[in-house]
């Protein structure tokens, strides 16, 4: 009769035991849901979403649910094997209202969903009207930045080209002002040879007394 008796409270110890493990494990694998989840670059059909998680969760990967709201239609993306902390939702209809969940994702399971964050992409109409006339993107500071190089590039070629001129003019100006005395010096022979001629055949016409 003992025997039976044994047998039942071994394996209600076993039980226990096993459920006190797992209960364990789990605890272990339990993941806390990603904090400060916040929508940035919202523009009419595309946004990212970011968020933060604790430290020292074993995450691998992300969850996110996308959802219209009052439209029970979700979309799901899931990506592991990742420690980033953001992701793109792209494909989104102007003027209206979403709803997201992100969830962290470890070897052991995921954690729950974070609270839900309430988003509305803007008009096309809005967006255009909020950038002003001195907003500049990137693609134009680009264009700018060539032209300018260009700019630089001709103002240079020029200077060069002005230095050279003025070298030659230097030059050829030195030529002629050294050239201006024996100039000078032949003026004066001339002048001199014209006033005194030489008279090859006589001299002063004498009268024979």
């Amino acid at each position: 009769m003992g025997e039976p008796g044994f047998s039942a409270a071994a394996v209600l110890l076993l039980l226990l035991g096993c459920l006190s493990v797992g209960s364990v494990n789990a605890g272990d694998t339990l993941l806390s849901a990603p904090l400060n989840v916040t929508i940035r670059e919202l523009e009419v059909n595309s946004a990212v979403v970011t968020w933060e998680i604790l430290e020292g969760d074993p995450v691998i990967g992300f969850a996110i649910t996308q959802q219209k709201k009052d439209v029970r239609m979700l979309r799901f993306i899931q990506e592991v094997n990742t420690t980033t902390r953001s992701c793109a939702l792209w494909d989104l209809d102007e003027d209206t209202e979403y709803i997201v969940h992100v969830q962290s994702i470890s070897m052991g399971g995921s954690s729950p969903p974070s609270e839900p964050v309430l988003f509305r992409t803007p008009k096309e109409s809005e967006k255009l009207a909020s950038k002003s006339p001195d907003e500049v993107t990137m693609e134009e500071v680009g264009q700018a930045a060539q032209l300018r190089a260009g700019e630089l590039i001709i103002i240079v070629v020029v200077l060069i080209m002005w230095a050279g001129v003025i070298a030659l003019f230097c030059r050829q100006y030195d030529i002629i002002k050294d050239n201006e005395p024996n100039n000078n010096k032949d003026k004066a022979k001339n002048s001199s040879e014209c006033s005194t001629p030489e008279h090859p055949q006589g001299g002063l016409l004498r009268s024979n007394v």
